[in-house]
């Protein structure tokens, strides 16, 4: 059994603040080591609960935030930027369950620290109609692969987005949401026992099941006019509405190609002060 970790950070233990996941600050520093013991609470209970082999792609800003030299010795860690299916990288490589380890809700959502990829500027994702966290959009991408995510790690509100685009996946609430910047959370000795028991239990799931294709819609909504302009010079994304753009794709993955450069040329465009 090879199991996939997709790690994010900002529903990690103890995150509440952007400078908590902002690589390069003193926070930072502090809640790397807490994501580290997420990560390796979590590959504690695969292996307990039968898995061969565990990759752990990193999947936050810089991809570069986990510590090598403190990771669990019987996972591998696929860390840097630039690949090709960004947070769901090694989905395509035969593995037979994922986790969505630190995710998030989406923007235009409660939750703490919640966006779609733009920490800021996208005030909302629409998949084939659905408002969709990172987690749905990936849950898609999964999908299609034939893979099943086998748990979600977060605060409450994020096991709550979870239950409504994979149900029978385990859900470990690491927090409990009180505002975008504050929570109430349990310390690491606890978070650690929560994601390695459910990481053990959700083994009983693992296993590749028929891969799901279809044709995708998907609508990106901004905080600014501009930002919609710049993205609609893309082609085949089209600008529905001052803030919205939207487009169509033949499969997910390539659906989330272009959401990458719809991003990417949005963020772009955004200046300092004005946005």
């Amino acid at each position: 059994m090879r199991i996939l970790i997709s790690a994010d950070m900002e529903g990690a233990t103890g995150v509440t603040w952007p400078a908590d996941v902002e690589p390069g600050t003193e926070q930072w520093q502090r809640f790397r080591r807490m994501f580290n013991g997420d990560v390796n609470a979590c590959v504690r209970g695969l292996v307990d609960g039968g898995a061969d082999d565990v990759l752990v792609n990193e999947a936050h800003d810089t991809q570069r935030n986990l510590l090598l030299e403190e990771l669990d010795e019987r996972a591998r860690m696929l860390t840097g930027k630039h690949k090709p299916l960004s947070m769901m990288q090694g989905i395509d490589s035969g593995v037979d369950g994922v986790v969505f380890l630190g995710y998030h809700t989406g923007a235009g959502a409660e939750g703490v620290l919640s966006h779609t990829y733009l920490g800021n500027s996208v005030t909302g994702v629409w998949l084939d109609g659905v408002r969709a966290s990172e987690g749905r959009l990936n849950a898609a991408v999964a999908a299609e692969h034939g893979v099943p995510v086998l748990l979600v790690t977060g605060d409450d509100k994020t096991c709550e987005d979870a239950d409504a685009y994979v149900p029978d996946a385990g859900k470990a609430a690491v927090k409990e949401c009180v505002s975008r910047y504050s929570a109430i959370c349990l310390p690491p000795a606890r978070t650690g026992k929560l994601i390695e028991e459910q990481a053990r239990l959700a083994m009983a799931r693992a296993g590749r099941v028929e891969p799901v294709f279809s044709g995708h819609h998907m609508e990106v909504a901004f905080d600014a006019a501009h930002l919609a302009a710049a993205a609609a010079v893309i082609p085949t994304v089209e600008r529905i509405s001052l803030l919205r753009v939207g487009y169509d794709a033949p499969t997910m993955t390539e659906a989330m190609m272009a959401f990458k450069i719809v991003t990417n040329i949005a963020s772009g465009a955004v200046e300092k002060v004005y946005g």
